[in-house]
């Protein structure tokens, strides 16, 4: 048998088998003469996978360890070797290859946020090993995984509050931590490339002595010029985590991280004229910066500590209590623009001096009750489960005046110069206090049977949540409850195809009162979704296709019979349908293929503003992606993998008024592996990976509107270098 590279080990280790079943098909193929595996691989590689995703792990769909596939709505995965071949350093970046994502709506110079939508729906409210990332609404501090934490990403599509409680409807995105193995293994990585990247990471796990506690500790600490001129990207990640196997039947895990970044390059954008479009007076670079280097600030830190209890009852009833506390600060000092302060004619850009102060705490529970019950010729799945959140936090924003003014220096975005404020003529001109509180509580059931070949699943959830939000000495509050639910139906065909359908709703809480003083409900969405699912026998292949309509009801808008339309009215609609392709197959044993393609229509339904029949931004009509990883085990070659995508985002609007687009695009990645232990046995273990990211250097843009827009990624390239022991 050929020697597999190292990457190509790892792609059979993890979970990528267990919910893709292309993973499983590599597995089988290169595990024995033939292309069936034998009955003792198969149980090993069972057992590989409940080591890598821990005993603690549920799926997204579900929360519960059931396959995805049995689940009647559409679930995509990104698993490690996927983004660690394709040198991201983001979460948004991990997610330019899922269909129904548009990722990095603010481009790649803001790295700061994990910017993303799905379906079209905006959500910047992420998972963590199954509990919320909170945050602070609406203001700039939100925590930030780094991949190196993860073992796989998981992107739940469509409405999700009959699980997690209040969301957008497009879907969520749910980080799947790494956790302790009990197989001892340390990997150790170098990292260079583009903008003077230096990184350098370490990953061990294994278990205590003879003990029954097993540990994975993983840090990481990477420094980068930004892409915008005078601009740093720092980050140091350190993550822990222990299981202790009290007993046959119960396991604790004790989780820490803790993310220090001192400087996360620039905050601000650029106006359209000069970048997205052409203009005869000049032109904006994309490393062009429309801040200043003496108020240019952007720093975060944060920390969560955690536990998961996993108790078995028996062989059919479990109970898993997952719990963190998170702790977190941001301070930025940067500058803004508006449209009336920009002049194409001369490039001259006001701009105006702010900083903001901000921090937060809280604390998240969710307790799951599962079990099987069989009931005649129908077996349950049952889940019963209670979660709970608290988050209190502040921000304080102070606006600048400069030199007697209220502006900065004049500057011209065409020839920048970045080295004009002078911080002893900075004088703070307005503090704005924002103190927030928020509380959640919800209790949800679902049933999961299996009948023969049909699967059909039911859940609902009641939620309450109550928040507060004192502005400047303003209070607004919220004591909202909500009911969602879901049903859906799946049916196994021996072909391998599993026709499936879903209704499913969702609910985000609304802040204020009507023009009549009556509280505002909270808006609601429902989805109906069907499609079908592929496995073929030999598992070389899976496909998924969805057809899906989403109407977002309740949504806020001025009231036209208010004087001058200062009162609002709870009549506003937001529709998105459309299609989701997804593939994976293996075409011989050395090559593989996933590709997909989406189409969307989004549309506002229902306004006062005259945004009727209007397209949101950030929504492109069609969007595609293709990646191949083609794998060398003989010759003077063998180890190598070569792997090649591309990724396609069609138009999207400029602004809400849809007065102009943004342009498509395509973008093209490489990513080249070798297995150094071909070379000689002395470097058994090692390992090099090639990733160039944009290798055209195509310029792409997003934009909010015509004068804030934001280039996407340059070309960026990274050489890393393993070495696993």
């Amino acid at each position: 048998m050929p020697r597999l590279n190292l990457k190509r080990k790892s792609l059979i280790k993890n979970n990528y088998l267990h919910d893709t079943p292309l993973a499983l098909a590599i597995a089988c193929i290169l595990s024995a003469p033939s292309v069936f595996a034998t009955e003792a691989n198969a149980e090993q590689s069972e057992q590989e996978t409940i080591m890598v995703l821990g005993q603690t792990y549920r799926n997204t769909a579900t929360k519960t360890s059931l396959q995805p596939e049995e689940t009647p709505q559409s679930i995509s995965v990104i698993n490690n070797d996927e983004f660690e071949n394709r040198g991201v350093s983001s979460v948004q970046q991990a997610l330019r290859y899922a269909p129904g994502v548009n990722a990095e709506l603010k481009g790649g110079s803001v790295t700061m946020y994990d910017n993303y939508n799905i379906r079209g729906f905006e959500n910047n409210q992420m998972y963590y090993d199954g509990l919320v990332l909170q945050y602070l609404l609406g203001w700039n501090l939100q925590p930030q995984i780094d991949p190196i934490a993860l073992e796989r990403i998981e992107i739940f599509k469509g409405p999700s509050s009959v699980l997690y409680g209040s969301m957008p409807p497009g879907g969520m995105v749910n980080l799947i931590a790494k956790s302790p193995k009990k197989e001892r293994n340390t990997n150790f990585s170098l990292a260079t490339g583009s903008r003077n990247l230096v990184k350098a990471s370490i990953d061990t796990t294994g278990q205590l002595g003879d003990s029954n506690v097993y540990y994975r500790l993983i840090g990481s600490a990477s420094h980068r010029d930004g892409q915008v001129d005078d601009t740093t990207e720092e980050r140091y990640v350190f993550a822990p985590s222990f299981d202790w196997y009290v007993s046959d039947n119960t396991l604790i895990n004790f989780n820490f991280y803790y993310q220090n970044d001192p400087n996360m390059g620039m905050n601000s954008a650029m106006p359209a004229s000069g970048s997205v479009w052409d203009n005869p007076n000049g032109s904006i670079g994309k490393n062009a910066s429309m801040g200043d280097k003496n108020w240019s600030q952007f720093e975060r830190e944060f920390w969560m500590a955690g536990y998961k209890i996993d108790h078995s009852f028996n062989e059919n009833w479990s109970f898993l209590q997952n719990a963190r506390f998170m702790k977190a600060d941001l301070y930025q000092e940067n500058t803004y623009h508006t449209a009336a302060g920009w002049d194409p004619t001369t490039g001259s850009l006001e701009r105006y001096i702010y900083s903001t102060d901000e921090d937060s705490e809280g604390f998240t529970i969710d307790n799951q009750l599962s079990g099987r019950v069989n009931t005649g010729v129908v077996e349950h799945n049952v889940l019963l489960g209670v979660d709970y959140q608290h988050l209190k936090g502040s921000s304080n924003y102070t606006s600048y005046g400069y030199d007697g003014g209220y502006t900065a220096p004049s500057f011209n975005a065409f020839a920048p110069n970045n080295n004009q404020i002078d911080r002893s003529k900075v004088t703070a001109s307005g503090v704005y206090i924002d103190d927030v509180k928020v509380e959640q509580l919800g209790f949800y059931f679902q049933d999961q049977m299996h009948i023969n070949r049909v699967v059909l699943m039911a859940g609902g959830r009641f939620d309450n949540y109550q928040s507060s939000s004192d502005y400047a000495g303003s209070v607004t509050k919220i004591d909202q409850n909500n009911f969602s639910y879901r049903v859906g139906a799946l049916y196994e065909f021996d072909s391998g195809w599993s026709p499936y359908i879903n209704y499913a709703t969702s609910f985000e809480p609304v802040a204020g009162t009507d023009s009549n003083g009556k509280n505002f409900e909270p808006s609601t969405g429902q989805q109906i979704e069907g499609g079908v699912k592929y496995l073929s026998s030999d598992y070389t292949t899976s496909m998924t296709a969805s057809l899906f309509q989403i109407v977002k009801s309740d949504v806020v808008v001025p009231d036209p019979d208010s004087p001058n339309y200062q009162g609002k009215i709870q009549v506003g609609e937001i529709r998105s349908r459309g299609l989701e392709l997804e593939g994976r197959t293996m075409l011989t044993t050395n090559w593989d293929i996933a590709a997909s393609y989406t189409y969307m229509d989004m549309e506002v339904t229902k306004d006062t503003t005259g945004l009727e029949g209007k397209t949101p931004i950030y929504v492109p009509q069609h969007a595609a992606t293709l990646w191949t990883n083609y794998y060398l085990y003989d010759g003077v070659l063998a180890g190598t993998r070569l792997g090649a995508g591309a990724r396609y985002i069609g138009e999207r609007e400029m602004d809400a008024a849809n007065t102009d687009t943004v342009p498509s695009y395509t973008v093209v990645d490489l990513s080249m592996g070798y297995d150094l232990s071909n070379l000689t046995d002395g470097l058994q273990g090692a390992a090099v990976n090639l990733s160039v990211n944009n290798l055209f250097d195509k310029d792409t843009f997003a934009c909010y509107d015509s004068a804030n827009c934001w280039y996407g990624e340059e070309r960026t390239v990274e050489l890393k270098f393993d070495y696993n022991f």
